[in-house]
């Protein structure tokens, strides 16, 4: 900020001083710096003095600072609790005063009050924040509480509050007080030193001082960026943010995605240095004074509860029907799905995060792919969950990239530094992240979430900036087949255009079909045609819903309050499955002779983990039980187990007939004969070759598929040639 220095600044607290004469001027502050002394003394709460102890504990750890509660202040004194709110950029250097001179009295150091470090006098209140775009010309100067989520946060730097200039002249050394927050100094022209007038001396030129760095004093400061929440946003307006400078002890407090309370003072400066003469037209900022970050992880979302809504969350726990109950009020406008709309409400509430004793941390939180036809609500879906979610970030493949949605650096204009600037996954941070057409992304945009979505931490390095963000989110995201629609002729792993890397990261993947069937496709039409005549859905019972405002403080509840843990029967019966599944897999694959079925992973593993954790939450139940493990069970059965298994006619992989296996490991000793290790063939040549000889297209396709799967072959040139690699 060194730059700053002789910028020519209009002072907002000089403008707003009240114009009294100068002796019951000087006689009122003094009177008031009395009395922040006698509060900080005397303020007490059941006999213990908590200011003062609190001021003598933290100078202890070599921390000069002092954290006071507005309401404290009113209570013992509602003058000087006017005059702090109404006039804080005057009385607040007071009340630091007062507690370095109480500091001083305590430990019988009142003569060496000069050599005890400056003490900040940070402020916070209960009251409820204002919103950034209801601030107005009549707070300026004035002490305001906002609350938002930090967007981008720059480096710590030097601020000089006190500097030391000398007259290269007549070397007179002269001390200036510089402007707190963004402001800046003036330097004299002239020099007014008093020896310097006789007419022997030298006269001093215009403009004669230098800055001394050596002999001024410094203080930390840094720039934040505080957006509005996405939820205080109306519809179709843009989020309003604002500048936030701090100092001190609060320099380096949070990163970008953190959702804080700011008590500061409404200040505006001149944005554009160059432009002196245009004073009237200036920026505003917020100099903070207190600093309150609002929790962690998904506590940060959470909400005060009346007495009366946690009877109520209770008796819904209570229900034996709760799990039914809000997976009917997930999309009610949608017709079917009863599966998705389940693990869209086990996605909503989420697992238990957990923390190992070596530090590593196990993510509580589940996510979910929707891969399938055009008109099958999948968009609508993801615009339900980002409506209830506690905090919910709604994004479109095709128009975000890696930085938008992980995090980037940007340089400033102004004062030519970087700033870190969070993303979508950033900004939803103890919520659930939907992102729309993620077949529409490109690879290397996709790529970068793959951290995100598994370490719960988005890694920066770049420009100088090296650090860790956290990105504690669910992620919903929905897609379509390489082909458009879902085609019953091909089978899913030509049809999901997906690395294993980014797949294996979800925990459920639903394959959306739009299957004809005259009678679905009656009741379908039904219900749509009776949503838009204003009526109810087709068999749809309202008793039965919960209101969407209901259902997202209990999510924010249930998020809060509960964390289960599997009980003994539960761990033991997952145990169980996941030993038989893998030694179905073992004898699978010796009886294909290499060609295994799609095997839980130990990912998937915990997966079916979470998922139970998730269904126990929502009863309020701190044990999953083996109930909970059956449904979780059957959820990964339905969907993920299903979209690997099936192939073209709907059945399972695995479920051929020896007949067709046989034709399949012909077929296979057919390419080995044709194609050498290490030659490259057109597939769709290759296929008609074999075709010409008898062999059905769709065993020409499972022999190849089979031989995909154990690496004896790989695509090459966009899929459009195969390579023999063994």
């Amino acid at each position: 900020m060194a730059s700053g220095w002789d910028v020519r600044e209009v002072s907002y607290s000089d403008q707003q001083l009240v114009r009294d004469d100068n002796v019951n001027r000087e006689g009122k502050r003094h009177e008031s710096q009395a009395k922040f002394r006698q509060f900080i003394r005397e303020y007490r709460v059941e006999n213990i003095y908590i200011y003062r102890e609190q001021l003598l504990a933290n100078c202890a750890k070599n921390s000069y600072s002092l954290l006071v509660d507005l309401a404290d202040l009113s209570g013992f004194n509602p003058d000087l609790h006017t005059l702090l709110r109404q006039q804080p950029a005057d009385y607040l250097p007071l009340f630091e005063s007062a507690a370095k001179e109480v500091y001083a009295g305590i430990q019988l150091r009142e003569t060496e009050v000069d050599k005890i470090p400056d003490i900040q006098v940070s402020i916070v209140s209960n009251e409820n924040p204002k919103r950034l775009r209801n601030l107005q010309s009549t707070d300026v100067s004035r002490l305001v509480q906002v609350s938002g989520i930090v967007i981008a946060a720059s480096k710590a730097q030097v601020k000089a509050t006190k500097i030391a200039i000398q007259c290269r002249n007549c070397r007179f050394v002269k001390h200036l007080s510089v402007k707190k927050g963004f402001g800046g100094a003036v330097l004299p022209r002239k020099c007014d030193n008093q020896q310097n007038e006789g007419e022997e001396a030298k006269k001093c030129p215009l403009d004669p001082f230098q800055i001394m760095p050596d002999m001024s004093k410094y203080v930390d400061q840094q720039t934040l960026k505080v957006q509005e929440t996405p939820e205080m946003v109306p519809t179709g307006e843009m989020p309003r943010n604002i500048l936030v400078s701090v100092d001190r002890s609060l320099v380096d407090k949070v990163s970008p995605g953190a959702r804080v309370t700011v008590m500061g003072i409404y200040a505006t400066f001149d944005r554009n240095n160059r432009n002196l003469g245009a004073v009237a037209i200036r920026t505003p900022y917020l100099r903070a004074v207190g600093l309150k970050l609002n929790g962690e992880g998904s506590s940060r979302a959470s909400v005060t509860f009346t007495p009366e809504e946690e009877e109520q969350f209770a008796q819904l726990a209570r229900d034996g029907n709760v799990y039914d109950k809000i997976s009917r009020s997930i999309g009610t406008s949608i017709f079917g799905s009863e599966d998705i709309k389940k693990a869209i409400a086990c996605l909503l509430f989420g697992g238990s995060r957990k923390r190992l004793p070596d530090g590593m941390r196990l993510r509580g939180d589940i996510n979910v792919l929707l891969l399938g036809d055009p008109s099958t609500a999948k968009s609508q879906f993801l615009k339900f969950v980002e409506r209830v979610a506690p905090i919910g970030v709604y994004t479109s493949g095709k128009g975000s990239s890696a930085a938008g949605l992980t995090a980037s650096v940007v340089k400033d204009n102004g004062s030519g530094e970087f700033y870190l600037e969070g993303g979508a996954m950033v900004l939803a941070d103890g919520g659930v992240v939907c992102i729309d057409e993620f077949d529409k992304m490109r690879p290397q945009d996709r790529v970068a979430i793959h951290e995100a979505m598994e370490q719960q931490t988005i890694s920066i390095a770049k420009a100088g900036i090296t650090t860790i963000l956290n990105s504690r989110c669910s992620v919903l995201a929905a897609a379509n087949p390489v082909f458009g629609r879902y085609d019953d002729m091909k089978e899913a792993a030509e049809q999901i255009d997906f690395q294993t890397t980014i797949l294996s990261r979800f925990d459920l993947i639903f394959i959306v079909r739009d299957i004809r069937n005259d009678e679905q496709d009656q009741t379908l039409a039904r219900h749509i045609l009776k949503l838009h005549k204003g009526g109810r859905a087709v068999d749809q019972d309202s008793a039965a819903e919960l209101s969407v405002d209901f259902l997202k403080k209990y999510i924010s509840y249930c998020r809060h309050k509960i964390a289960p843990r599997l009980s003994e029967e539960a761990a033991t019966k997952l145990q169980g499955h996941y030993v038989k599944v893998r030694d179905e897999m073992r004898t699978a694959q010796v009886n294909a002779k290499g060609a295994p079925t799609i095997p839980i992973t130990v990912r998937q593993l915990e997966a079916i983990v979470r998922i139970s954790e998730s269904l126990a939450k929502m009863s309020l139940s701190n044990q999953a039980t083996a109930e909970h493990v059956d449904e979780a069970i059957r959820l990964f059965k339905v969907s993920t187990l299903q979209a690997a298994h099936s192939s073209p006619d709907g059945s399972p992989m695995d479920a051929l007939s020896s007949e067709a296996m046989n034709d399949v490991l012909k077929v296979e000793e057919h390419i080995r004969r044709k194609v050498a290790i290490g030659s490259f063939v057109s597939e769709q040549k290759l296929i008609m070759d074999l075709m010409k000889q008898g062999h059905s297209e769709f065993i020409i396709k499972k022999a190849l598929h089979i031989m995909l799967q154990r690496t004896e072959m790989d695509y090459r040139h966009g899929k459009h040639m195969l390579k023999r690699l063994r």
